[in-house]
């Protein structure tokens, strides 16, 4: 799975990155389901004992354009976690509280506890995303956020964040596929966004500022991958073998009891 990752300092050009490619995977949709059940079952064993240990924390990345997958990766990679120790912070459009404070303050009170892992369902790159498409800050503005990021990810880092960033790649026709299954679905149509079709209009410009967004922040302490995300399971497989690789370098064990029991008969 290292094909994808974005190595530091690396410039990105996206249309480079098929959004359909299996890598070195030779088997079909029915092999990687049951690949990706495994997976999962791994996971849940990992989490508890990440949970148990209470000693690491972990944050788990993921952006993506409308459509690209996000809710998918929730409902599918972390479908048997225990929820004790595992939570989502979703990141919409900032209120006038998140407003009047630096773009980063309402971003840190989501940051895992040790023990927890936490999924940040858009992130703090809205503010080098969206702003930046739309014209919301100026350039010099947004421009400074590249670095302002890397420091913040740093300091989680260096104080026990295991940080990993995906960003589900899809192209322009896997969306228009899955938004006209929205219109199509009635219980998919309370999904659908009129402003979802607007957005669109600036894919381009939505790639130039994910290309920057991978290229300048991608680093050895929170890196990027670049998953191909048109195919649902082989997305999922793709993050669940990084999680689960991931996790296992922790080399983390389930703690002792803190009570003597070496006397203690259940009768």
């Amino acid at each position: 799975m290292k094909k994808y990752l974005v190595k530091p300092e690396t410039k990105v050009k996206l249309a480079k990155w098929d959004p359909n490619d299996m890598g070195d995977f030779k088997g079909g949709k029915e092999e990687g389901l049951a690949l990706l059940e495994k997976l999962n079952a791994r996971l849940e064993m990992l989490q508890e004992v990440l949970f148990a240990e209470h000693k690491h924390k972990v944050l788990v990345i993921l952006q993506a354009m409308d459509t690209g997958g996000k809710d998918g990766v929730i409902r599918r990679v972390f479908d048997r976690v225990n929820p004790a120790g595992v939570r989502v912070a979703s990141f919409k459009a900032p209120t006038a509280e998140e407003l009047d404070h630096d773009f980063l303050w309402r971003i840190h009170k989501q940051v895992p506890a040790k023990g927890e892992m936490v999924i940040f369902n858009r992130s703090h790159y809205e503010d080098v995303l969206v702003v930046r498409v739309h014209n919301y800050v100026p350039p010099e503005v947004w421009g400074r956020r590249f670095d302002q990021i890397n420091q913040f990810e740093r300091t989680l880092a260096e104080n026990g964040t295991t940080i990993l960033k995906f960003y589900l790649h899809i192209d322009l026709d896997e969306q228009k596929e899955r938004l006209q299954a929205r219109l199509d679905d009635p219980a998919k149509r309370w999904k659908f966004r009129l402003g979802d079709l607007e957005e669109r209009k600036f894919w381009p410009d939505y790639m130039n500022a994910f290309e920057d967004v991978l290229g300048k922040t991608s680093t050895a302490y929170a890196p990027w991958y670049i998953i191909p995300a048109n195919r649902k399971w082989f997305r999922d497989l793709v993050i669940s073998s990084v999680l689960v690789d991931t996790l296992e370098g922790l080399k983390m064990n389930y703690p002792e009891s803190e009570e003597d029991l070496s006397g203690v008969v259940i009768e």
